[in-house]
Parts: structure tokens; sequence; C-alpha cells
């Protein structure tokens, strides 16, 4: 499949139409009872071409939630507020959902930013905010159910594998300049010293940073036999391009992701990134009858044969279900009773069996290995058997033998040890 960037914007474009007007659609044909949930992504600025995909993984979700019945015998209704690629704009639509609308959840956020703007809002009127992004760890709230990777799910097998398989001995580790790298790479030093290898170098751009002349050439000149990348957004293409430019292999010194996904790849063209690497629970490709329907009903909801899925995507999909199965657990959709009952659930989700931790709420995973292809699609080359338990920790100690956030909440003074 080839896919341009000027296609890519064209379909999320499209998309975004659905999932705007969808709410006010979907409000006139419920009756008065309904369940209000929120999904807040934002429909504008530099994060819209991403977040309005979310918002449309939400909103497909709740479509079949509604046309299986519903939850708890009512029809479930979406508001879905604009984010604007702005935390604090976020804040804003948050107090307006948990206040205003008086929403039983929230679906939504996408950066570390933005769910840091509002998590006091969530924390302070006790609501409930499913997040879907695969994020640095370190938190530990009652308030928030995180259903996309932590660091020891994508980072636990993905080091040792580059070091033992792909006999790689030297890392030059470079990211955008902000909290999700630096705590990535935090947890990458520490599975490297182990698996016996080094790191040459840790660098950093700013977000959006798109002359990456320098950096390639420093990429080149250190010596590194490996680039583990934790390079994020637009910052991606420009980054993969100029590798690429600069007369740098794949085959001989692999850029091994962690952000780079189906979305980007797309972007900057399958060419730039042949060959190279990234660890996620989902990707796009899996061989499955249950992915394969994913694909299919995605595509049909949004109008656009050629739409793509991704890791966050699949999460924001799933972890509607995952709520509802919750709510009829408990017979309540109040913030208190979800929180009681969501620990333990389990659903079968496009990408594989996810359940949700009871002590920190956060999600079972199966961590997966992709290579990318020329066609822009990935060729699993590793995969756990099973899914494994979340660590929000796992940059400070924390083992699933010595649980650092529990349903007791955070014992910092393991922080300290």
């Amino acid at each position: 499949m080839s896919i341009t960037r000027r296609s890519l914007l064209k379909s999320t474009a499209a998309a975004s139409l659905a999932a705007v007007a969808a709410p006010s659609l979907i409000g006139r044909a419920l009756a008065a009872d309904t369940i209000k949930v929120g999904a807040l992504y934002s429909q504008t600025g530099g994060l819209s071409i991403v977040e309005k995909m979310l918002a449309d993984a939400v909103m497909m979700a709740v479509s079949e939630v509604n046309a299986q019945g519903g939850v708890l015998g009512r029809q479930v209704e979406v508001i879905v507020e604009d984010g604007a690629s702005d935390p604090k704009t976020f804040s804003e639509k948050a107090s307006k959902l948990l206040v205003r609308d008086r929403v039983n959840a929230v679906f939504g956020c996408h950066t570390s930013a933005s769910r840091k703007a509002v998590l006091p809002l969530f924390e302070r009127r006790d609501g409930m905010l499913f997040y879907q992004t695969h994020y640095e760890g370190f938190e530990c709230s009652k308030n928030v159910v995180y259903t996309g990777a932590v660091p020891n799910q994508q980072l636990g097998n993905y080091i040792p594998w580059i070091v033992k398989t792909l006999g790689k001995k030297k890392f030059f580790i470079v990211g955008s300049n902000y909290v999700y790298p630096r705590e990535m790479a935090k947890v990458s030093k520490k599975l490297i010293e182990e698996a016996g290898a080094e790191w040459v170098a840790d660098e950093y751009l700013e977000l959006g940073h798109s002359e990456w002349a320098t950096m390639v050439r420093k990429i080149k000149e250190s010596g590194a036999d490996v680039v583990l990348s934790n390079v994020v957004g637009d910052s991606i293409v420009a980054f993969y391009r100029e590798y690429k430019n600069q007369g740098m292999s794949q085959a001989d010194v692999p850029i091994c992701a962690t952000v780079t996904s189906e979305i980007e790849i797309a972007a900057m063209g399958a060419e730039y990134a042949a060959g190279s690497y990234t660890s996620f629970p989902y990707f796009m490709s899996l061989d499955t009858p249950a992915n394969k329907a994913f694909i299919e009903r995605y595509r049909a909801f949004v109008k656009d044969p050629a739409a793509l899925t991704y890791h966050s995507l699949e999460a924001a999909y799933f972890q509607v279900f995952l709520w509802k199965q919750a709510a009829e657990k408990a017979g309540s959709v109040k913030t208190d009773d979800i929180r009681a009952a969501i620990g333990g659930q389990s659903y079968d989700a496009p990408g594989g069996k996810v359940t949700i931790d009871g002590d920190n709420l956060h999600a079972y995973l199966t961590p997966r290995i992709g290579q990318w292809q020329a066609d822009g699609q990935s060729k699993v080359v590793n995969a756990y058997p099973e899914p494994i338990r979340p660590l929000p920790y796992a940059a400070y100690g924390e083992t699933a033998d010595n649980l650092f956030c529990t349903a007791k909440g955070l014992d910092s003074a393991k922080l300290k040890g």
C-alpha cells in the first residue's frame, strides 16, 4: 500500500468531519436518558492530524456498543471537545466536560503534556480519564486508566533483542526534548548496560525541530552501530529523511524507534524507513481475523478505504469496551464503581488480549517488534507469547515482585531507595 503525506492529510481531514458531526447526530437520535461520555482530542492545531483519528476510534467503539444495546440498557452519547493542540485548552475543555456536561468518563488526551494538564481536574472532581497513548510511566493515579504501553512493555524485550539478535553494541540515543524521551532514555540506559552493551551519546532536539543535518552527522561520527530513537511528532519525518539523505544505511546502523508508527511512515514515505524497527504492542500488519475485521470496520466507519490503524488508535478503541465491561460488572457508571470494577477486566482487542492491572490501572499488553517494509507496513520479527504486567516505575527499579504503585497508592519511599 502506498500512501503519500497529501493523501494522509486528506483522509484525516475527512475523518475529522465525521468525528465532529457525529455527536450532534447521535444526540438527536438518542433518548434523553443517555450515558454521557467525553472524547477530548485535538480537532485543530498541529496534533489534530493524529488526534482526530483517536476521536474516530472512540466514536466507532461507542457506535458498536450502542448497536449491541448500549451500557446498562442505556445508549451512550459522546460529547467531542477540541483540545486544540494546547494543554491549557485541554484543561478548560476537561473542566467543561466534568462540571457542565457531567460526563461519566472521558476518553482522551494524546500527549503527556495534555494528560498532565487535565489530571489535577480529574483528581479534584473525581472523574475518570481513559488514556490510550504509550507514555513514559512515572504516574500513579486512581483517576486514570492507562491503556497504552509503558517503558517495560516497549523496551524490556527490545534492548536485549537489539543486542543479541542484531548484534549491536553501541547505542546512540536521540529524542525530542521533553519528559517522554528522557524517561525512555533512562530505562534504556539501564537495559543497555544489563545487556552488556554501551550508549555512546544521549542527545535531544526541541519538539517540532526540522533541521537534522547536524544531529545525523554526530551519529555518523560517533561510532554507534544502532540508533535508539525517541523522536516524536513531525520531527520523525525530518529525521528519517535526513538520515537517508546523508547515506546512512538501515542495514548497517538501523534506527530502532519507540514512537515511529504507521502514521509517520506514511507521512515520510516508506522508502525512508524501510529496514528500521519499532517496538509496539500493536501493528496494523498483524495477520489475524480479529485485526483484519477491525481494520475493515474502521475504514468503513471513516469512509476511507486506505485509512491506517496504529497502536494508540487501537487502544483508543478497545478502552471503550473495558469501560463498558466495568460499568456492567458494577451496575453503575459512577467513578468509584468503575474504579472498583475495572481491575482485572479483560478484552480480546484487535492486537490480542488486554487486561487492566487492579493495582496500577495500566494494561497488560503483548510486546512486539516490527521491521518496516518497502510497502509502509511492518513485519513482526519478535513477539512475547503473552501479555506482560505494566510497570510504570521500571526506570526507578520497580519489578513485578516489588510494585511501587498499588491499589493503596504510590509508595514514594521506594523511589528514594
